[in-house]
């Protein structure tokens, strides 16, 4: 990683180490960062180096939306951010809780679920897409064939409702 020269040509693309503590593995790259309707349906995404944490994100989409319930992974578990987050915009910020929590609870069923659907949504996006394998050279060769995927994906799903009339995430479904 330290001698690659790929999507280096400006000091904000820089890639970076990361740790996924799902995979327990550390990679080296960038983190895309997503607001998914609760049907699978992409509202808005960032690209970041893979070092930023989660948390930051949200300080970039909190101008972008208000009055809803976000539902996030353990990486959007901050108190001070979901106060400022209600406060603030009136986003109320559902992040399932730490085992080892004080006053553990767990999540409500119907956000598990809806969380899940979000999860297939992205195991998608890195199996029948291959979001992962990118070979572009810049930064912004990498973000075009990240958006591409995404709105190839958003296709189908767009094919899928209004065309066929099918449930919008099969997308392994033939379209002809």
């Amino acid at each position: 990683s330290y001698r690659s020269k790929i999507c280096k040509e400006a000091t904000y693309a820089y890639p970076d180490r990361g740790y996924c503590a799902s995979q327990g593995s550390s990679y080296y790259g960038y983190k895309l960062h997503a607001v998914c309707s609760v049907n699978g349906v992409f509202q808005s995404m960032d690209l970041s180096p893979a070092s930023v944490h989660d948390v930051k994100y949200l300080k970039d989409i909190q101008t972008q939306i208000s009055d809803c319930i976000l539902i996030g992974d353990k990486g959007y578990l901050s108190a001070e951010i979901q106060l400022n987050l209600f406060d603030s915009y009136n986003i109320k910020l559902s992040t399932p809780m730490r085992s080892n929590q004080k006053e553990y609870k767990k999540q409500p069923y119907v956000f598990r679920k809806k969380r899940k659907r979000i999860e297939t949504l992205f195991s998608q996006l890195c199996d029948q897409f291959m979001i992962r394998r990118n070979y572009a050279k810049t930064f912004r060769g990498f973000k075009t064939r990240i958006i591409s995927k995404i709105a190839a994906l958003t296709t189908v799903q767009y094919i899928n409702k209004f065309i066929f009339g099918r449930n919008i995430n099969n997308i392994k479904i033939s379209i002809i």
